[in-house]
């Protein structure tokens, strides 16, 4: 009887312990967090290079909830030449993902985004390589930018769209535009689709940018200490928009027991070289360079990742 009795109390406490551990497992799974390391050997976004068609070091962290909630850094190595006194780029951003329960396959999702360029600034802007140091705008401020974003996904494709609630890039009057640009959009079309060998995956993916505003000419800061006509350049291009496409493969694989690895090999590029050429205004150093580059010609980028 007393072995009875002590037999159910141990296995009652036995089974109170199990259950409490599953439910604290339970509870903790609910979250989920995630880190990611990599190297691409051009960082382009949205169809520009934002490293001088340099490599680039990249990673960061996330973390998830099951309701969909999401929040997360990342962050990248840039070139002064585009953003002065700036060598990196820390992305922050927050929203949530879901399913639409009346289409099987059918989800979206709606965030935030910050990017930021710590040390970057309009003010340190030098171009045509002064060799007096001449800030062009000395009254602009910085390259940071925060958008709005939403969008949706269906089987092997997704598409979003991103608002600007700041001026972007710092672009407005006192940088030489034609006034402040703030609901600045990017649409884009995006697809990942498994192919039947080697377990590729075929990556495609089309986008729009539409700056909502346009540099001025005319602009003329010289009475404060600035440069005269700063937005000026040889192809005399003003306007920034264009379409921008990314082609290409990846592959997820393991070396030895480590999993989480993926490589990608990509054709990339935009298709405004007016602007964003050697010689239009987005080519040029702010950084009081002479040098030029092309930053949307097409070209291959090989990319290598982990993921914790």
């Amino acid at each position: 009887m007393r072995q009875s009795i002590l037999l159910t109390a141990v296995l009652s406490a036995l089974s109170f312990a199990q259950a409490s551990y599953a439910a604290e497992e339970e509870a903790k799974s609910a979250w989920a967090a995630t880190a990611n390391v990599g190297v691409v050997s051009d960082y382009y976004a949205r169809g520009i290079s934002q490293n001088w068609h340099k490599p680039a070091v990249q990673g960061g962290i996330d973390i998830t909830h099951d309701s969909g909630f999401y929040v997360g850094t990342w962050g990248s190595n840039v070139t002064p030449n585009t953003f002065p006194d700036a060598t990196g780029e820390i992305d922050v951003y927050g929203g949530y993902n879901g399913t639409i329960s009346a289409v099987d396959g059918l989800g979206w999702t709606a965030g935030l985004i910050s990017y930021l360029y710590p040390g970057g600034s309009w003010k340190k802007y030098n171009a045509y390589g002064d060799p007096a140091g001449l800030r062009q705008t000395p009254k602009g401020g910085k390259w940071n930018t925060t958008e709005a974003n939403i969008g949706i996904s269906y089987s092997y494709f997704s598409a979003k769209l991103s608002y600007t609630l700041t001026d972007w890039f710092g672009a407005e009057k006192d940088t030489g535009w034609d006034g402040g640009t703030k609901g600045t959009t990017y649409v884009e079309l995006n697809m990942a689709y498994p192919l039947p060998w080697w377990e590729l995956m075929l990556v495609g993916h089309v986008g729009h940018l539409n700056v909502n505003g346009k540099l001025d000419p005319a602009a003329d800061f010289s009475a404060i200490g600035g440069g005269a006509a700063p937005s000026s350049s040889i192809s005399g291009a003003t306007n920034p928009d264009y379409t921008d496409y990314k082609i290409g493969l990846s592959k997820a694989f393991k070396i030895g027991s480590a999993e989480g690895w993926t490589a990608g090999l990509y054709w990339v590029g935009a298709n405004n070289s007016r602007y964003w050429g050697d010689k239009g205004y987005g080519g040029t150093s702010f950084n009081g360079s002479p040098e030029t580059k092309n930053l949307n010609d097409g070209r291959a980028v090989f990319t290598l990742t982990r993921t914790f």
